[in-house]
């Protein structure tokens, strides 16, 4: 059968010899994917093509220059429309594409506000034809259903710069892209007698987390500044769970706050509480019961994962009064998606930056190792996307105080496909020469480094399915540290100041004031023993912590004073 697969790719390679050129490829699926056989070739496809935007270094240099203290634009966000203008394809890419479809018979839809992305929908075979592929089946032990990729997609010469992505195609995202690390139940319903979490009464609440940062109680005035929770994978967050996470642990706030629901991509919001979402669930409680009177909304998205994160961005681009903040906590292995996929995307919340949205993500709970736990004695380190992308802030995540280390599990290392931006060229500098010259581990030394910052990430107190637990992972630092960025957005709004927006500039910035330094603790994975290798924290920045943990009235006073 593999010698079969080899000539029929061959033969389409021969067929459409001098017209293609290779857009992407992949030696094998990865691990644990299983190659089952040609695709039927009356298979149905829907493809989504990416249209190259026609300058997109331009709002790349727009970005840096509206986010960086000092800059005469400083926070002077961009509108919808003025973001569309660099992202939309030029007239040129629009005519190739355009004689492309038509000369193959092939229909099209424009599925995007800034009109970069289109969709096709036709058979393998002549998908397999067009783009000189192979479409195959393959198999995961953690999905239901098989499907359909090809290791190598090619394009026509005269689409060629004209066209970025081909989704999906060579991608190979794990079907799990949760960061919720193993959730415990509680005894006792009642708050704990000790925030600290290095002992073993130490539980973590949002009364914990206002005292060790200095998060204010009082409620947000502004009704124009909303905290956007995603949802991914048919996680689902329960109103009766955040009455009573509510009642228990922040009973100065009515019971019946709640979320505003939104849908994409056909994502559903089931109530019933055997069904209810680990992650769902801690990210709406935490948002809503630490960004005190800040409106959340819940995005429930039903498609799989690299699709969903594309779906959030352009429904985000059509939104016009958009939220400040967006927290995410999924991710998966950078190279599940090739460079092609992971640039679009990043690129993606570089618009969104651009128009004053923070976008948080989390860094996952394998460590240097992103989510491959089992991988304790290798010493390549694996990144976690969308957290390693220049364009949004990572969060890894601390334990106890007294002082605060890092926790073992939390992600952080250095992209693959991502330089080293300029925000944090210094910082990473100064990170990599502690890293010893005999160091084992493998990484790129030129790739942008992550975390950016870190909060509390062990032993926090929620309800799921109406019954309390305690849960950890980089899933809790994100939505705390995205509630913090809301309320001082509010704040920044009451005063008449534009919100925070892409942070990272401001951040690194303030770095020496806004942030408590974390210089104990390793990060070799959720599952791996402390002795393998991994990163140590330092003094400064590092690939565990990131800046280390914001110090609210300090943050907020930065903000106020540079807008």
């Amino acid at each position: 059968m593999a010698f079969l697969n080899f000539l029929v790719s061959l033969s389409f390679m021969f067929a459409v010899s001098g017209r293609v050129v290779v857009h992407e490829s992949r030696a094998a699926a990865p691990a644990p994917f299983v190659r089952l056989g040609r695709a039927p070739a009356d298979q149905e496809l829907t493809l989504r093509i990416a249209l190259a935007s026609n300058n997109i270094a331009g709002l790349e240099e727009r970005l840096l220059s509206i986010s960086t203290p000092g800059s005469s634009e400083f926070r002077q966000w961009l509108s919808m429309d003025e973001v569309k203008t660099f992202v939309q394809p030029s007239k040129s890419t629009v005519a190739a594409f355009e004689s492309f479809a038509a000369t193959n018979g092939l229909n099209f839809s424009v599925v995007s506000p800034h009109e970069d992305w289109v969709s096709i929908t036709l058979p393998v075979s002549r998908a397999n034809e067009l783009f000189a592929a192979d479409f195959e089946l393959f198999s995961h032990p953690s999905m239901a259903s098989l499907i359909t990729r090809t290791l190598s997609v090619s394009l026509p010469v005269e689409l060629a710069g004209h066209i970025d992505v081909v989704h999906p195609t060579t991608e190979f995202t794990e079907p799990n892209a949760r960061h919720a690390a193993t959730t415990a139940p509680l005894k006792k319903r009642a708050p704990a007698a000790s925030c600290n979490t290095f002992v073993a009464s130490g539980v973590m609440t949002p009364a914990c987390l206002q005292q060790l940062y200095g998060i204010p109680t009082t409620a947000a005035t502004s009704q124009n500044n909303t905290l956007l929770v995603t949802g991914y994978l048919s996680e689902f967050a329960q109103t009766a769970d955040l009455a009573a996470f509510l009642k228990l642990l922040r009973p100065d706030m009515p019971s019946n706050t709640t979320f505003t629901m939104l849908s994409i991509d056909h994502g559903e919001n089931t109530q019933n509480p055997t069904v209810a979402g680990v992650e769902a669930n801690l990210d709406v409680q935490y948002t809503t019961g630490i960004a005190t009177g800040v409106p959340v909304q819940f995005l429930s998205v039903g498609s799989s994962f690299a699709t969903a994160l594309l779906d959030t961005i352009t429904f985000l681009d059509g939104v016009p009064n958009p939220p400040t903040v967006v927290t995410t906590s999924y991710g998966t292995l950078e190279a599940g998606f090739l460079n092609t996929m992971s640039t679009k995307l990043c690129n993606g919340y570089m618009a969104l930056g651009a128009r004053g949205i923070s976008l948080v993500f989390s860094t996952g709970d394998g460590g240097v190792r992103g989510v491959q736990d089992d991988t304790c004695t290798s010493p390549e380190f694996f990144a976690v996307f969308p957290a390693s992308c220049p364009w949004v802030t990572s969060v890894g995540s601390t334990q106890g105080f007294g002082p605060e280390t890092a926790a073992n599990f939390s992600g952080g290392g250095f992209s693959g496909v991502f330089p080293t931006p300029a925000y944090q060229s210094s910082a990473v500098a100064g990170f990599l020469k502690t890293v010893p010259a005999n160091f084992p581990g493998e990484f790129n030394r030129a790739g942008r480094g992550y975390p950016d910052v870190s909060v509390q990430g062990v032993h926090f107190q929620f309800v799921t399915g109406g019954v309390t637990g305690l849960v950890g992972g980089t899933s809790l630092s994100t939505p705390t540290f995205a509630s913090m960025i809301a309320l001082i957005n509010d704040r920044l709004i009451a005063a008449g100041k534009p919100v925070l927006g892409f942070l990272n500039p401001f951040i690194y910035l303030q770095r020496n004031s806004s942030f408590t330094d974390i210089t104990i603790g390793h990060n070799s994975g959720n599952s791996c023993p402390l002795s393998s290798v991994a990163f140590d924290a330092v003094i400064g920045w590092d690939a565990l912590t990131g800046l280390g943990t914001p110090i609210f009235p300090e943050l907020l006073a930065a903000a106020l004073a540079g807008s």
